[in-house]
C-alpha cells in the first residue's frame, strides 16, 4: 500500500462512511442493455482513507456521478484493504461480486483474478474513452494481463489513474539539530543515520508486520539491481538466483542496519499504521514509504517541518501505477462502472487528487497550486519517463505478499540468517514459475 502496498496500503486505514443515496431520474448511460446500463444501482468499493487524496478524490467523483446519473443510487460498501485481499476471488466468484471496485495490481493479485475469468476485459472501453492517451507505457504495465495472468502485455483488466512511488520523508527539525544534512549517496544515508544512533535516536520508523520493511529491503536490491534484474524478477524474462549478488546484498545490508540500530527489533511486530503515527509524532527522524502517506503527513503533521527526497543513489525505485480500478465479470451495471472510472480521469478530479496530495496521471500541471504536491508528482515523472519504476518485491508470485513480510520480520528479530531468509523466500517464487511452466 502498498500494500501497496502499493506496493500495498495497509487496511488498517478506515474508509469513508457510506456516502448518502440519490433521487430519481434518467441514469444517462450507455444504450447497450448487456453491460446493464438501465441499472438504478451501482456498488462500488474502494479501501482510501477518507483524508487520503485518494479519498478525497474518488468522493468528489461519487458526487459528480450522481449528479450525472440522479436516477441510480450509489451504494459504497466500506471495506479495508485486507479484507478485499484475502476475499476477492471468493466475492467475485459469487452473486454478491460489487459492480467496481478499487483493486491490488500485480501478477499475484488482479493477474491472478483476470487469469481466473472473474474480470471484465476492459480494452475496448480504453480505446473508446481514451484512457490509454492518458497513461503512459510504464503507467500501462500493471493494467494489462496475458493469458497467464503475467502484467505487461495482453488486455486491460484494470485501470489506473494515480501513480505512486516510494520514497524518503524526514524530520528538518531532527536533520538540523544534528547538523545532518539532505544525504544524496547510500554512503552519506548510512553516515546521518550512524550520527543518530551515536545520539541515541533510533533512525527508521519501521512497520515489519506489514509492507514497509520489505519496500526498505527492495531498496537496498535496487541499488544494486537494474532493468534486467526487474524483468527477470517481476515478468519472469529469465530465472533470477536469489543468492546472487542483487538479492544477498539487499539481506545482508537489511540484517547489518538492525545490528547497528538503524532499525528497532521491536518493529517486527509494528504494523503500517502505527509505524506512520509514530512518525507523525516525531519519535523518528525517518520513514521510507510510498507516496500515499504524502496527503496525510500534509493534513496532520503540525508540529515539525518535513521534507522528501527519493532513496539516496538510486536509479530504480518501488513504485508504479496506483491500484486499479476493475470490473467484476459478474457486475450488474458495467456501462456505470465504465462511466465512473472515466469521472476518476476527467481533469476536475485528476485536478483535485494532485491539489490533495496525490499523484494524478492526468492534471493539469498549471493547476496544481502548492509547491509541495508540484514537487511530489513532479519527482513521480522524472521516476516514470526515466523507465525508473520497479513496481513492489511481494508481486511476482500469489500469497507473495505473506512470505515477504514473515521474510523481513525474520531479519528483524534474527531469527533466520539473510541466506536462510533468501533460500526461504526463493522456494514459493519458483514453485509459482513451475507452476506457470518456466
Amino acid at each position: 500500500m502498498a500494500i501497496s502496498r502499493r506496493g500495498l496500503l495497509a487496511g488498517s486505514f478506515a474508509m469513508t462512511a457510506a456516502l448518502a443515496l440519490a433521487a430519481c431520474g434518467d441514469d444517462g448511460g450507455s444504450s447497450d442493455s448487456t453491460e446493464g446500463a438501465d441499472a438504478k444501482t451501482l456498488t462500488l468499493w474502494h479501501y482510501e482513507g477518507p483524508t487520503s487524496a485518494m479519498g478525497i478524490a474518488w468522493t468528489k467523483a461519487i458526487e459528480i456521478f450522481k449528479a450525472k446519473h440522479p436516477g441510480v443510487e450509489v451504494k459504497f460498501e466500506e471495506k479495508s484493504f485486507e479484507q478485499i485481499q484475502q476475499n476477492a476471488q471468493m466475492i467475485l466468484n459469487s452473486d454478491s461480486a460489487p459492480d467496481i471496485l478499487e483493486y491490488n495490481k500485480g501478477n499475484a493479485t488482479a493477474g491472478l483474478l483476470s487469469k481466473q475469468g472473474l474480470l471484465t476485459d476492459l480494452s475496448d472501453q480504453v480505446t473508446k474513452y481514451g484512457w490509454d492517451k492518458k497513461l503512459s507505457g510504464s503507467l500501462q504495465t500493471t493494467a494489462k494481463y496475458d493469458e497467464d495472468g503475467i502484467m505487461g502485455t495482453g488486455k486491460f483488466f484494470g485501470v489506473p489513474n494515480y501513480g505512486e512511488y516510494v520514497m524518503v520523508y524526514y524530520n528538518k527539525a531532527m536533520f538540523e539539530k544534528y547538523k545532518i544534512a539532505v544525504p544524496t549517496t547510500l554512503a552519506e544515508f548510512t553516515a546521518a543515520m550512524d550520527t543518530f544512533v551515536k545520539n541515541k535516536v533510533t533512525p527508521l520508523a519501521v512497520g515489519g508486520a506489514e509492507y514497509p520493511a520489505q519496500q526498505i529491503l527492495y531498496e537496498l536490491a535496487l541499488s544494486k539491481a537494474d532493468r534486467t534484474f526487474i524483468d527477470d524478477y517481476q515478468l519472469y524474462k529469465n530465472k533470477v538466483d536469489f543468492n546472487g549478488p542483487v538479492l544477498t546484498y539487499a539481506a545482508d545490508t537489511f540484517a547489518d542496519w538492525v545490528a547497528k540500530g538503524y532499525i528497532s527489533k521491536d518493529s517486527a511486530g509494528i504494523k503500517a499504521e502505527d509505524m506512520g503515527v509514530s512518525w507523525e509524532q516525531g519519535k523518528f527522524p525517518i520513514l521510507i514509504s510510498g507516496s500515499w502517506w504524502y496527503g496525510r503527513f500534509a493534513s496532520e503533521v503540525k508540529n515539525f517541518e518535513w521534507g522528501t527526497f527519493l532513496f539516496p543513489g538510486n536509479t530504480l525505485h518501488p513504485g508504479s501505477s496506483g491500484n486499479l480500478w476493475v470490473v467484476p465479470e459478474k457486475s450488474k451495471a458495467k456501462a456505470l462502472a465504465y462511466d465512473f472510472i472515466d469521472i476518476t480521469m476527467s481533469p476536475e478530479v485528476q485536478n483535485l487528487l494532485g491539489n490533495s496530495g496525490g499523484v494524478p496521471v492526468a492534471a493539469d500541471p498549471a493547476a496544481i497550486t502548492d509547491a509541495k504536491n508540484k514537487e511530489l508528482i513532479e519527482n513521480f515523472n522524472k521516476i516514470s519517463t526515466s523507465d525508473g519504476l520497479a513496481f513492489y518485491p511481494d508481486w511476482p508470485a500469489p500469497g507473495y505478499y505473506d512470505v515477504m513480510v514473515s521474510g523481513t520480520q525474520s531479519l528483524i528479530n534474527g531469527s533466520k540468517t539473510p541466506k536462510a531468509m533468501l533460500d526461504e523466500i526463493a522456494k514459493p517464487y519458483n514453485e509459482n514459475l513451475a507452476d506457470l511452466g518456466k
